[in-house]
């Protein structure tokens, strides 16, 4: 079939929309019908070449709209469902997933994460070569053919703008509160960083009923919008973040502190703002070459703990209906992310406006 999509032809030069061939969806994959798609960091960086990618290539990674047509084997959804896509579809049989850790799924890793199909297959096609679907999604075109674990069913009620970030920026956020760092009740967190994911942090904090949840960020709009996410304190980070941090908890520290940002800095800055005992979580993706450095012996002699958390650390296909379900009854805010859309055409505006956001998050809307 005939659509648009936008393809980044060469790192470091604007998409460009254009006709492209899809073709229908082969066994075990669905084609759908995109409505709303995120406008992510994750999809600036390969677009800048922050990380490598062989073009062409078609962002996108956060999308919900309606599947139209299923392949052959498809069982669990059906044309016209209303769909999340899921970029780290699990194969359910390997070590991690049999573990519990869909996230870590060996076949994302293989398949997922080289931009391709689990079946292997070439989808998408434009001037005449063969086009990959960034993280096996490609959400910044109209239509999508994914594998049906890629295609999580929601209630047909919810508004696809809503839905169009829970299926990265939400679930990693929230996620990383409730499965990586398994947050306490009455727990003192701190964020660093309040776009997209930080947003996410912070109700995930508040779901999980923190006493104390501290916003970090330079941008003062951010720290603006944190605050009605539910961040009880604010910093400006420009300053002596650490010192902030320690005296807004009786010269602790935080019990865990979220790097959202992912840089050598913020590390730095996030273990030195937790307390004695504490533990810092890494959401946040940096340039693939970057280095962060510890100061190894505070680290040991205080007990201090670094996780890793990738798209929520859960499983996916769980925790997306679950997050559907606390948005219905009115414990988790999904539209009020949401504080610019744009057509297709404009996903280079798009892009720009991420780079230089003053937080909140962007949405391509059909």
């Amino acid at each position: 079939m005939q659509i648009h999509a936008a393809i980044l032809w060469e790192q470091g030069q604007p998409l460009s929309v254009e006709p492209a061939e899809l073709d229908a969806p082969g066994p075990g994959e669905v084609l759908v019908e995109l409505k709303a798609a995120g406008v992510c960091h994750s999809d600036l960086h390969p677009a800048r070449g922050d990380w490598p990618a062989k073009t062409p290539l078609v962002l996108g990674h956060e999308g919900a709209g309606i599947v139209r047509e299923v392949g052959t084997s498809v069982s669990g959804v059906k044309a016209g469902d209303h769909v999340v896509l899921c970029w780290a579809p699990a194969c359910g049989v390997c070590a991690p997933c049999r573990e519990g850790r869909a996230v870590l799924c060996d076949r994302v890793e293989k398949v997922t994460f080289r931009n391709k199909l689990p079946s292997g297959a070439a989808r998408l096609h434009a001037r005449g070569q063969h086009v990959a679907q960034f993280l096996g999604t490609a959400c910044f075109s109209e239509f999508v053919v994914v594998p049906e674990a890629g295609a999580i069913p929601v209630p047909a009620d919810v508004p696809f703008e809503a839905l169009a970030t829970i299926g990265c920026a939400v679930v990693t956020g929230v996620g990383a509160v409730i499965n990586a760092g398994q947050v306490p009740r009455g727990a003192r967190v701190a964020v660093i960083g309040t776009g997209g994911v930080g947003l996410n942090v912070v109700q995930g904090a508040t779901i999980a009923g923190c006493e104390q949840i501290i916003a970090i960020d330079l941008r003062p709009v951010p720290l603006a919008i944190a605050q009605q996410f539910g961040a009880t304190d604010t910093i400006d980070a420009s300053g002596d973040v650490p010192a902030a941090v320690r005296a807004l908890t009786a010269g602790r520290g935080a019990d865990f502190v979220f790097d959202t940002v992912g840089s050598p800095a913020t590390l730095t800055t996030a273990l030195a703002s937790t307390r004695k005992g504490g533990a810092v979580v890494l959401t946040g993706l940096s340039r693939v070459d970057s280095q962060g450095s510890i100061a190894m012996f505070p680290f040991v002699m205080q007990e201090k703990r670094l996780i890793g958390s990738v798209y929520g650390s859960g499983q996916p296909a769980r925790d997306i209906p679950r997050l559907v379900s606390l948005y219905q009854e009115g414990k988790l805010k999904l539209g009020e992310l949401v504080s610019r859309t744009y057509r297709l055409d404009q996903v280079n505006d798009a892009l720009a406006a991420l780079a230089a956001s003053d937080g909140a998050r962007g949405v391509i809307r059909w």
